[in-house]
């Protein structure tokens, strides 16, 4: 059995038809049998593989669509909208995801320095080679011998972040754990923009906050998330909004200023250019729909 055919095999015992955090700290597993409805959320630093399927990714008008033996890495908090693009009974969505820890990043450059390569972005689809699948596959088969997780899953993980660093995304990971790098100083500035993005946006705060110059963070930020830090801030507080109206959509004023906006019907026409419908109709649909999480495989 091949790489690519054990891990499908693994995801199916494990995933079991839906979407599943496993005991392995950081990593999640999905199956899915049907196309997925696009969904919006704001995704971590992760590394995500497809066994079978295709999924699609969308960062502000971007589409990243990735299948088996395909991954995606995101190297930013990043307002992403995420759906299974092809699944069937017979032929289902299977995947994987990994959280990326930037400190076990930094940990593995320390150890084994590489040369620094300058390209990094925000997000980013690549063909997963043996040498990557390989760490992959024995990473998951852990879950058939949870004894084994406590002493074996780290090293399996650091491996599979070595393959990452020296493969074709190899900069945007290095980035990640390399505390000055651009991405790192954008990343600062988007953590917070995350923890106020009620509050009015300062763009020579953000500035100051990542070390740099206003031009020099300007051009950075749009670099990585290909958004201005305005727009970001939108989508942060509408997706919020949105994660709050599908606990409870009965007072969507109250939604809409709790996220930063003093006028509702700004609110309702700015969410529903970006989610399509207004803000009551969209909470009850979402309501309806299995629990999925667009951010991961």
């Amino acid at each position: 059995m091949n790489h690519l055919d054990e891990l499908r095999t693994l995801l199916s015992r494990h995933a079991a038809g839906g979407y599943r955090q496993t005991r392995l700290p950081g990593v999640v597993v999905m199956e899915s049998r049907v196309p997925t409805e696009p969904l919006s959320a704001v995704a971590q630093p992760s590394f995500a593989i497809v066994a079978e399927g295709v999924k699609r990714t969308m960062l502000a008008g971007q589409t990243f669509d990735y299948g088996p033996g395909q991954y995606v890495v995101i190297s930013l908090d990043l307002p992403v909208t995420g759906h299974v693009l092809r699944a069937g009974p017979d032929r289902p969505f299977l995947g994987m995801g990994l959280t990326l820890d930037p400190a076990a990043i930094a940990a593995l450059l320390l150890d084994a320095p590489i040369a620094a390569r300058a390209d990094a972005s925000g997000i980013a689809v690549s063909d997963a080679t043996d040498d990557l699948l390989d760490p992959v596959v024995r990473l998951l088969r852990l879950l058939d011998r949870p004894e084994d997780i406590p002493v074996l899953a780290k090293p399996i993980e650091r491996e599979i972040l070595w393959r990452l660093v020296n493969g074709p995304q190899g900069g945007t990971i290095r980035q990640i754990g390399v505390a000055d790098s651009h991405l790192s100083q954008v990343a600062r500035a988007i953590r917070r923009i995350r923890t106020g993005y009620a509050e009015p946006l300062r763009i020579d705060e953000l500035a100051r906050t990542a070390g740099m110059s206003v031009t020099s963070f300007h051009r950075h930020f749009r670099a990585v998330t290909a958004m201005s830090p305005l727009q970001f801030q939108k989508q942060i507080r509408l997706q919020e909004a949105r994660t709050r109206l599908i606990v409870d959509s009965h007072d969507i004023a109250a939604v809409g200023h709790a996220v930063g906006y003093d006028s509702p019907s700004q609110f309702s026409r700015e969410y529903r250019r970006l989610f399509g419908a207004p803000p009551g109709r969209d909470a009850a649909r979402l309501q309806a729909l299995p629990p999925m999480d667009p951010t991961t495989v």
